[in-house]
C-alpha cells in the first residue's frame, strides 16, 4: 500500500524589499516602512543589513530572522533593538525544491522513492552567478543523490532516488532530509544548512531598531469585494448620483474625531486623521512633486553647511562660509539664517502660489472641513481653529514630512547626507511652525530658532490667504467626476533594461538594451535616452497583463514584462528589468494603476519565457499555449506576493469597518436624527 506526499521547502526570496543606501554612516536612520504580503504558511522573516559596494558585490553586515510566532505573539507588533547575527553565505537557505515521497511495500521489501523534480532561485555560488546542483536524499543511514546539473540556479531533474529500506526502519519515526549541494572540483558547499551563532560574539555587529507587526487576513476571492468596492468608488465614479451629500459624508469623518478642546483637533492618530494623510498622499503626491522637487534637488545639489543651535556648531566643517579661514559662531550662524530663510521664502512662495495646482478633490474636502470646524467652534476666540484644522493636515502631516524625509515621499530617490539632512530637519521645523500659524513661536526649549520667527510671522498672514483661496471651490462644478490621472501626467519615469519576445534570439547580456520609459495614461513610452527625440510608445488601453518573470527565464533578477493585445488579438510581450526590488514593484504598481480599467485583461500567464523551443516555466513546446500561472487579478494572497493587491487591501478595509461598526450604528443614528429634524422643518437636505 503506497503513501505518497508532495512537499514544497519553499523560501520567501519573491517577498523582497530594499531600503535606500546610508552612505558613509555607522549609524544610519531609514525610517521607512514597508508592507510585505507573505503567504499564509510562512515560517521566517529575515532581514539584512548590507554593505553597498559601487564594484563588486554588497557585503553582508548581518542578519536578523524573526520566527512568524515571535512576530504573531507582539499583539501591538514588536518594537525594540535587535542584535545582528553573523552570516555565512555558503550555509544560508536559499530556494525552493519540488519533490514527491512515495514509500512502497510488497512481500519481499519495503523501499522510499522520492521524486525529484526541480528545484529554483538557488543560491549563486561560481563566479558566473550560477551553481552546479545536484539533490541528496537522506533517511536514517541511507542516502541517494541526483545527477548534477552544471551551471543553472534553476535546475530540472526529473528523477526517481529509491532506498531500500530494511525491516522495521520504515517505522522508527525518522526524518527524511533533503540537502541541495553545489559540486565543485575541490569541493561541495550546501545551499540549504542552517547556521547556528554562539551568543558570546552577538555584540560586535551591532544592533537593528525594528518595528515588525504580523497582520492575518485570510482573502476571498475577487467576487466577494465587489459590493463593497463599489460602495468605496462610488462617491468618486459618480459623486451627484450617491445618497448622501458631501457635506453628509465628510461630517461622517468629522464625527470620528469628537473633541470639545479645539487645541487638539486632529492632533491624534484617529481614524479620521489617518484617513485624511492617507487620501492626501493619494491624492496629492503629484502636486506635492511639482510644488516641493525643485527647492529640495536645490538644497540636495547645493549641500549647505546650515546650523543654529549653539552646542552642534562644528566650525571645521564651516570653513567655506569665511575667506579667513575657520569662520567664529557668529558667522556660522549668520550664514545658517540667511540660508534658511532664503530656502524657506522659496518653499513658502510655492506653497501659497499653487492653489490652481492643487487637486480639485483635496479642495473640496478641505471646503467641507473648513465648514464643518467653523460649525463646531463658532466663538469669536477660536477664529484661527477652522484655519489651523487645514494647515494641520496640509503643512503638518503633507509637507513639513516630505521635506524632512523627501525619499519617503518620492522626492528623491536616496537619503540625505548628514549635513543635508540637518537643514532639511531645520526647515521642516519652521514649516511646522508656520503650519500652526506661529501661535507656539517663543514657548519651546528651541530658543536658537529665534532669529526665523520674523520670516515665519510674515508668512501666517500670506498663508491664511492662501487657505482662504484654497476652500474657494464649488465641488459640483469645478470636482473632477472621477479621480484618475490626466493624459498628460508622467506617472513614472526613469531608466529601464528593454527586451522584446518577438525576433531573433540574443544572448541574455545583448537582449536587454537599456532605455528611458515615460508612463502616462494613455502611453508606456520608452527612447534611448531622456533627450531623444524619436519616441516609441505602448498604448496602456491594449495593455492585458503586467506580471513578474522567474529569474530563470533569463537568468536575471528583478525582470517584469508587460503583455498587450493588438487589434488582430495577438498577444506581444515586452520584457523590461529594473535595478532592484523597489523599482520593480514600483513599476508594477504603476502600469497596474493606470491600466486597471482595461478590458479583455488575461486570466493566465507565463512566469517564464520562450526559449529553446519551449517555456522554462511550464516546458510547453507550443509559444501560444496558454499560460501556466494565474495572473495578478484572479489570484489570492496566499499565492502570490505582491505588494498590490486590490482583494488584500479591501479585506483590510473591510476588517476596519467590521471592528468600528458600533460607532458607525452611532453616526449614523446622529445623521438620520438630524436629517429627521431638518424634513420636519421643511428644509431642503441637498442644499
Amino acid at each position: 500500500q503506497a503513501r505518497m506526499q508532495v512537499l514544497n521547502v519553499r523560501k520567501l526570496a519573491p517577498c523582497r524589499m530594499k531600503t535606500a543606501t546610508v552612505w558613509r554612516n555607522l549609524n544610519p536612520f531609514w525610517g521607512e516602512e514597508y508592507t510585505l504580503h507573505l503567504p499564509m504558511g510562512f515560517h521566517t522573516l529575515t532581514f539584512y543589513v548590507m554593505d553597498e559596494d559601487t564594484i563588486g558585490h554588497d557585503d553582508v553586515i548581518g542578519k536578523i530572522s524573526l520566527s512568524k510566532d515571535v512576530i504573531a505573539a507582539q499583539h501591538k507588533g514588536l518594537d525594540n533593538w535587535l542584535n545582528l547575527t553573523r552570516v555565512d553565505p555558503d550555509e544560508e537557505v536559499q530556494g525552493e525544491i519540488h519533490l514527491a515521497l512515495e514509500l512502497h511495500r510488497d512481500a519481499q521489501r519495503t523501499s522510499l522513492h522520492c521524486h525529484v523534480i526541480e528545484a529554483r532561485d538557488l543560491a549563486p555560488r561560481d563566479i558566473s552567478g550560477t551553481s552546479d546542483p545536484f539533490t541528496r536524499i537522506i533517511y536514517n543511514n541511507l542516502s541517494a543523490e541526483t545527477s548534477i546539473i552544471k551551471k543553472t540556479r534553476f535546475p530540472h531533474w526529473d528523477e526517481t532516488l529509491e532506498l531500500s529500506l530494511d525491516e522495521g526502519d520504515d517505522d522508527e519515526g525518522g526524518n527524511v532530509m533533503v540537502e541541495v549541494w553545489d559540486w565543485d572540483m575541490v569541493g561541495k558547499k550546501c545551499l540549504n544548512h542552517f547556521l547556528e551563532i554562539p551568543p558570546k560574539i552577538l555584540s560586535k555587529l551591532g544592533a537593528l531598531r525594528l518595528k515588525v507587526r504580523l497582520a492575518e487576513e485570510r482573502i476571498l476571492p475577487s467576487v466577494y469585494y465587489q459590493p463593497l468596492i463599489e460602495l468605496l468608488v462610488e462617491a468618486v465614479i459618480s459623486p451627484s448620483e450617491v445618497h448622501h451629500t458631501p457635506e453628509e459624508t465628510h461630517g461622517l469623518v468629522f464625527c470620528f474625531s469628537p473633541t470639545a478642546d479645539p487645541n487638539t483637533l486632529f492632533r491624534s492618530n484617529s481614524l479620521a486623521s489617518k484617513a485624511m494623510e492617507q487620501f492626501m498622499k493619494a491624492i496629492g503626491m503629484l502636486y506635492l512633486h511639482e510644488v516641493l522637487k525643485p527647492i529640495i534637488n536645490r538644497i540636495f545639489e547645493e549641500r549647505k553647511y546650515v546650523e543654529l543651535d549653539p552646542c552642534k556648531i562644528d566650525l571645521n566643517r564651516s570653513r567655506r562660509i569665511s575667506f579667513k579661514g575657520s569662520a567664529s559662531e557668529a558667522e556660522v550662524r549668520e550664514s545658517s539664517v540667511g540660508l534658511l530663510q532664503t530656502y524657506l521664502s522659496s518653499i513658502m512662495e510655492a506653497i501659497v502660489s499653487s492653489v490652481s495646482q492643487c487637486p480639485p478633490v483635496m479642495r473640496v474636502v478641505f471646503k467641507q472641513l473648513h465648514k464643518r470646524v467653523e460649525e463646531q467652534f463658532p466663538e469669536a476666540e477660536n477664529e484661527d481653529v477652522k484655519y489651523l484644522a487645514i494647515s494641520g493636515f496640509f503643512f503638518l502631516r503633507l509637507f513639513a514630512p516630505a521635506i524632512l524625509t523627501p525619499k519617503l515621499f518620492q522626492l528623491r530617490d536616496h537619503h540625505a547626507d548628514t549635513r543635508t539632512s540637518r537643514t532639511l530637519l531645520l526647515l521642516a521645523k519652521a514649516l511646522q511652525s508656520v503650519g500652526n500659524l506661529g501661535l507656539q513661536l517663543g514657548h519651546g526649549k528651541e530658543q536658537w530658532m529665534t532669529p526665523l520667527h520674523p520670516i515665519i510671522l510674515c508668512s501666517v498672514a500670506s498663508v491664511k490667504d492662501f487657505l482662504d483661496k484654497l476652500i474657494d471651490i464649488d465641488h459640483m462644478s469645478e470636482a473632477p467626476q472621477r479621480a484618475v490621472f490626466l493624459p498628460s501626467v508622467i506617472v513614472k519615469e526613469g531608466f529601464l533594461q528593454k527586451h522584446k519576445a518577438e525576433g531573433p534570439q540574443l544572448l541574455k547580456r545583448f537582449a536587454f538594451k537599456k532605455r528611458y520609459f515615460w508612463l502616462s495614461s494613455e502611453t508606456l513610452s520608452y527612447a534611448k535616452s531622456p533627450d531623444w527625440q524619436v519616441r516609441s510608445s505602448i498604448p496602456i488601453a491594449r495593455v492585458c497583463a503586467v506580471e513578474r518573470v522567474d529569474e530563470n527565464a533569463f537568468q536575471l533578477q528583478n525582470v517584469m514584462q508587460v503583455i498587450t493585445q493588438d487589434t488582430d488579438g495577438q498577444l506581444h510581450t515586452t520584457y523590461l528589468q529594473c535595478k532592484n526590488v523597489n523599482e520593480l514593484n514600483q513599476w508594477l504598481s504603476a502600469i497596474r494603476k493606470v491600466s486597471i480599467y482595461n478590458e479583455h485583461m488575461l486570466p493566465s500567464f507565463h512566469p517564464g519565457a520562450h526559449r529553446g523551443n519551449k517555456w522554462t516555466c511550464c516546458l510547453q513546446p507550443d509559444r501560444t499555449a496558454l499560460g501556466c500561472s494565474r495572473t495578478h487579478s484572479a489570484v489570492t494572497l496566499g499565492d502570490w506576493s505582491d505588494p498590490l493587491d486590490p482583494d488584500a487591501e479591501t479585506q483590510i478595509i473591510y476588517k476596519e469597518l467590521l471592528q468600528g461598526r458600533d460607532k458607525l450604528r452611532c453616526v449614523k443614528m446622529s445623521f438620520l436624527f438630524h436629517i429627521k429634524v431638518m424634513r420636519t422643518c421643511g428644509l431642503n437636505i441637498c442644499n
